[in-house]
């Protein structure tokens, strides 16, 4: 079993990040640059996180409302809803599908462990071509990445079968999962250095290097 993150690992989450804040700028003649927008929902969405939990919507909602006052927006009458009501149109990285096809016609079983909700990993999940046997939602463990209870409930409905973790987050999902000793690849698309945690089992730049690693080219 090979279980991903799915934003940000599968999913070209900052393309629809940038892409929501965009829409929001143009319809009210609002100053925008993507780099900004983005950085800011990356230093501030974790923060919404570990407020304690609430849905992924009102985490979306508020980290929303906090960005577009970071850029000197005026209140959005909306209270930020924009950015979860994107979601669905988020799309896969160009490397995404053709991996995940590889995968399970090799026979490998996947699953999906998401700091998301129910209703928009459904809508997300249409955008791939294969079936995740497994899924663990935030929605369902009450918490976010990089808290324990994601991996916790993986591990136990996948009993004693062999398992492999793979993210691009070093911070949600590379240093929880060795903590808890789940051998873990590491999809590093920025080419970031490793933390305090130490390298994972693996590293590649994308899926298609992933894909290789386990079942050859």
């Amino acid at each position: 079993m090979v279980t991903f993150d799915c934003y940000g690992t599968l999913i070209d989450w900052e393309a629809g990040i940038a892409r929501a804040f965009r829409d929001a700028a143009e319809a009210a003649d609002r100053p925008f640059t993507a780099a900004d927008a983005v950085r800011a929902h990356a230093e501030i969405e974790p923060r919404v996180e570990a407020e304690g939990y609430r849905s992924y919507r009102d985490v979306l909602r508020e980290t929303a409302r906090r960005v577009a006052a970071r850029m000197r927006w005026p209140p959005d009458p909306g209270g930020g809803a924009f950015l979860a009501d994107s979601v669905p149109s988020w799309t896969p990285f160009p490397d995404t599908n053709a991996a995940l096809l590889r995968l399970s016609q090799a026979g490998v079983s996947l699953g999906i462990l998401s700091n998301v909700d129910e209703d928009l990993l459904d809508a997300t999940v249409r955008h791939f071509p294969v079936r995740f046997e497994v899924r663990v939602t935030a929605e369902q463990v009450r918490s976010y990445k990089p808290a324990a209870a994601h991996f916790l409930a993986a591990r136990a409905a996948l009993g004693g079968r062999r398992w492999l973790h793979a993210a691009q987050s070093y911070f949600h999902d590379v240093a929880p999962a060795k903590a808890l000793g789940v051998p873990v690849v590491w999809v590093n698309r920025k080419g970031e250095t490793a933390g305090p945690a130490g390298p994972p089992l693996h590293e590649t730049r994308d899926l298609a290097g992933l894909a290789d690693w386990l079942i050859g080219g």
